[in-house]
């Protein structure tokens, strides 16, 4: 029964990280994997992966998110590899046949399947914080992270497009009615799209994150995949890095980067850098509108009314304001600080940002999935 649980969680993990890469692994598509994962047994790791593929994927794009995922979250190797990449079969067939009974430990406990076992450690990982990461986990950590997509809540644009419901096209209408002559013919009728908004993410990169800035600055690396994404570091100055970040290899970024930064691991002037941003860039349209992320501990060295006052302006010219705080999750934490409690007032969602788990929620709260 340990086993099965188990099979289920990291199943389930894989899937949310599915859709933090951008993968649309609705309810009805988990349903049908986590049947098809039954059905086969998860001991396979080629079993699982084409389960999820046939299942989970919804259109071409989702096929490369969807193998970059699983290569983070299941890992990879040769006979592995060699099993994935083979097509399936032009005609499927049942096939009945022996599933191995699991082997028994020595307390009387029966193993995992070695897939679920596999995955398992990569759903501990999730909720790990990240400072606490070394090594192999962090390696992890990154592969992850590199699947990440970042889209800003949809809005109604101005452009329409032709549509089978909504309001009549006159335009088309008439021109449909010239085409036959007169004679009654169909309503056209277009319909207003919709376009994400634009994502302004402000990393802090002071001493006090130090234990998160490579992991924050990869997340936004992920973002910045999109072509309305802005980001920008914060500690002594604020320095915009969107065009660092446009390397598609994320280590090449991240040392493009740490070239471009020259306040690694200082300190924090939160709220002049923010004026700074709103005076050269926010008034003049980049956070018209957007979602701005802060992703920063809060701690501040200047005056806390100077952030207060450049918050509340950042809070007129913002679609939304989130606040990504990692010392959030910790027991016992309140938001004393004085720079984040001169912030709070001005912020639509404060949530965590200490773990892959966080940034999972963080994602659906700029897509503005706590809002529907």
């Amino acid at each position: 029964m340990g086993g099965v649980l188990a099979a289920d969680a990291a199943l389930l993990g894989f899937a949310r990280a599915l859709r933090a890469a951008g993968v649309d692994a609705s309810a009805d598509r988990l349903h049908s994997f986590l049947r098809a994962v039954d059905e086969l047994g998860p001991s396979l790791r080629a079993d699982v992966y084409w389960a999820g593929r046939l299942t989970l994927c919804g259109d071409r794009d989702d096929l490369e998110r969807y193998e970059r995922v699983f290569a983070a979250y299941f890992g990879t190797g040769e006979t592995d590899r060699k099993a994935v990449s083979v097509p399936p079969p032009s005609r499927l067939r049942l096939i009945v046949r022996d599933t191995p009974e699991p082997r028994t430990t020595a307390s009387g406990e029966r193993e995992g399947p070695p897939t679920a076992s596999l995955a398992g450690s990569a759903e501990v990982l999730r909720h790990r914080d990240i400072a606490e990461l070394a090594g192999a986990d962090r390696e992890q950590l990154r592969r992850l992270l590199a699947a990440f997509t970042l889209h800003g809540e949809s809005r109604r644009s101005a452009r329409r497009r032709p549509a089978r419901r909504g309001e009549v096209d006159p335009q088309r209408t008439v021109r449909e009615l010239l085409r036959h002559g007169g004679e009654p013919g169909r309503l056209r009728r277009h319909a207003r799209t919709e376009r994400p908004r634009r994502v302004v993410l402000l990393v802090d990169v002071s001493g006090s994150m130090a234990p998160y800035a490579d992991a924050l600055l990869r997340f936004a690396h992920a973002a910045a995949r999109g072509p309305r994404t802005e980001v920008f570091t914060i500690g002594t100055r604020l320095t915009r890095v969107t065009r660092e970040l446009s390397h598609r290899d994320p280590d090449l970024a991240m040392t493009a980067v740490a070239a471009a930064v020259p306040d690694w691991r200082g300190g924090t002037r939160l709220g002049v850098l923010l004026r700074e941003f709103l005076n050269r860039w926010g008034q003049r349209g980049m956070a018209r509108g957007a979602v701005v992320v802060v992703l920063s501990d809060g701690w501040e060295r200047g005056d806390p009314e100077v952030l207060a006052a450049q918050m509340r302006r950042l809070r007129r010219l913002a679609h939304r304001v989130i606040w990504a705080n990692p010392r959030r999750a910790r027991p016992g934490y309140a938001p004393l600080a004085a720079g984040m409690a001169a912030a709070l007032p001005s912020v639509d969602a404060f949530v965590d940002g200490h773990s892959l788990a966080a940034l999972e929620s963080l994602a659906a709260v700029v897509r503005g999935a706590d809002r529907a």
